[in-house]
């Protein structure tokens, strides 16, 4: 797997995307900027991919602020 891109405020490389129910979906965001889920079996359908939010720090922001480090 390529190296995922990191939250710039506390370098943690997990976010978490979220659907109009609430659910939350764990993700990592690749050097292309796609996100990707953590777990290979899950899906993507009806998850926001516009927000991320960080699930060390619950920073929020667009998966092109990510950082590589």
């Amino acid at each position: 797997m390529a190296r995922k891109l990191l939250c710039p405020q506390c370098k943690i490389g997990n976010y978490y995307v979220t659907n109009e129910s609430g659910d939350r979906r764990l993700v990592y965001i690749m050097p292309d900027f796609t996100l990707i889920p953590t777990k290979e079996n899950e899906t993507l359908d009806g998850f926001d991919l516009s927000v991320v939010s960080c699930f060390c720090c619950s920073r929020e922001g667009f998966p092109r602020k990510a950082v590589r480090y």
